[in-house]
């Protein structure tokens, strides 16, 4: 599946950086170019900075009176890089800080025979592998270009769109009258997303911003299984008839990296809360939850009931609640036979160096190590960087050819306390916040 030079030459060396060129295509509100030129003007002045510097802007204001902002721009090594991703619902006066930078930091897929292993983005790159979307393929949405030197060429690397999600939220309640009233929305997102293609496997590197706050970063795969892959009889699991072919089974082990910059600051605390059985209540088990600060770098796993935060130390909501980020986690088969794919999420203090989570090869971090779970030794936490890890183990099937159905894996970073009330909240029910109301 990760065959290179089968379908496509791969050509230059991963680690260049790819420069967003012009858009095609219209618009539609969605995104928009930044001015090359300031505007004429009879007296000499420097024209401000770009909001982006040399990437490009995304704007965009979802039904509900959400809006998201953000910037990005095409690494040859990560593929999409998103920056200054900023979220303001339709109450607040201002835009909501979240994230500094979010952006793949590796995939690796060892195959379950033993006898190969690809590191996607360190070795081979997103960013260079980009190939063109289609306007098919982003419905109602804008298409941008940028410039992929091992390609020679202009890419149609970025889909920017929007999606509806379902239920925002369904309530029967009562008017101001006592009448019944019920109160139902549909919710929506922002899509933005690039493809990648790998030998036969193609990626889609995808990000959804949702009305109500939620970001969710997900991968799919999809493609073909490589014909090299058929191992013959014996070893994988059987496709096609009989038990002649077998496919061998594999790992895609992904990994984010996301530096967080909440209400303008890049300070910020990290809170592990475990939630355990304390006794038995007269009606039920009675459950604890404890909170411990994560105040040194960590290297952590998924239990039962056990989840992160990060904290602002810069902002709170309207009912003086500090702002936050919680990792939802989707479930994920970490693969312990490497050291860094053993675990589900780190912490590190934030070094400009520590882009990839494997395979990372700035000379700024000579010394260091070259995986993330190097950099997990006992710094005290003031910048934290989270690093999620998301594993599956891919056993083929029939139904896996051809093209293969897309499988994702991802994650969520849900608010907590960032705003008082849901920013989907109907304006009649906007005074129900809390008992006291």
């Amino acid at each position: 599946m990760h065959i290179l030079n089968v379908r496509r030459a791969i050509g230059a060396a991963s680690a260049l950086l790819l420069l967003p060129a012009v858009f095609t295509g219209a618009m539609s509100g969605s995104a928009a170019a930044a001015p090359r030129t300031a505007p004429a003007s009879t007296k000499r002045s420097t024209p401000a900075p770009a909001p982006c510097g040399t990437a490009r802007p995304i704007t965009k204001t979802l039904p509900s009176g959400t809006k998201w902002t953000m910037c990005w721009r095409i690494s040859g090594t990560r593929g999409l890089v998103l920056e200054k991703i900023a979220y303001q619902p339709r109450k607040e006066p201002k835009p909501i800080t979240v994230l500094a930078s979010a952006a793949l930091a590796q995939v690796n897929v060892p195959y379950d025979s033993g006898t190969v292993e690809y590191n996607d983005l360190s070795d081979i790159g997103f960013g260079n592998t980009a190939v063109d979307i289609s306007p098919a393929e982003c419905p109602g949405g804008a298409i941008s270009s940028a410039y992929v030197p091992s390609q020679e060429r202009n890419v149609k690397a970025l889909c920017v769109t929007t999606a509806p999600h379902g239920y925002a939220y369904r309530n029967d309640d009562v008017d101001t009258h006592g009448n019944p009233k019920k109160y139902t929305a549909q919710g929506s997102d922002l899509v933005v997303f690039s493809v990648s293609q790998l030998g036969w496997y193609e990626y889609v590197t995808q990000w959804n911003f949702s009305d109500d706050g939620t970001v969710t970063a997900k991968v799919g795969a999809t493609g073909d299984l490589s014909p090299s892959d058929y191992s013959g009889q014996g070893t994988g699991w059987p496709i096609g008839k009989g038990d002649h072919d077998r496919a061998t089974s594999h790992y895609h082990s992904v990994f984010w990296r996301l530096d967080f910059d909440m209400d303008g600051s890049s300070k910020a605390k990290v809170e592990q809360y475990d939630t355990k059985e304390a006794g038995h209540g007269t009606g039920s088990a009675i459950l604890k939850t404890t909170r411990t600060d994560v105040t040194k770098e960590l290297a952590a796993t998924s239990a039962l009931r056990r989840w992160w935060r990060v904290v602002s130390t810069a902002g709170k909501n309207t009912d003086q609640h500090p702002r936050s980020w919680e990792l939802v986690q989707q479930h994920s088969d970490h693969y312990d036979a490497h050291a860094y794919t053993s675990k589900d999420v780190y912490f590190t203090e934030y070094r400009a160096c520590e882009q990839m989570a494997s395979g990372n090869s700035d000379p700024a971090c000579a010394g260091r190590g070259t995986s993330v779970d190097k950099w997990t030794n006992g710094e005290t936490l003031t910048h934290p960087v989270m690093w999620v890890n998301v594993g599956f183990h891919h056993i083929p099937r029939d139904e896996d050819q051809t093209p293969m159905p897309i499988h994702w894996q991802g994650f969520q970073l849900a608010p907590r306390d960032v705003t008082a009330m849901s920013p989907l909240t109907p304006d009649a029910l906007s005074g129900n916040n809390g008992q006291g109301h």
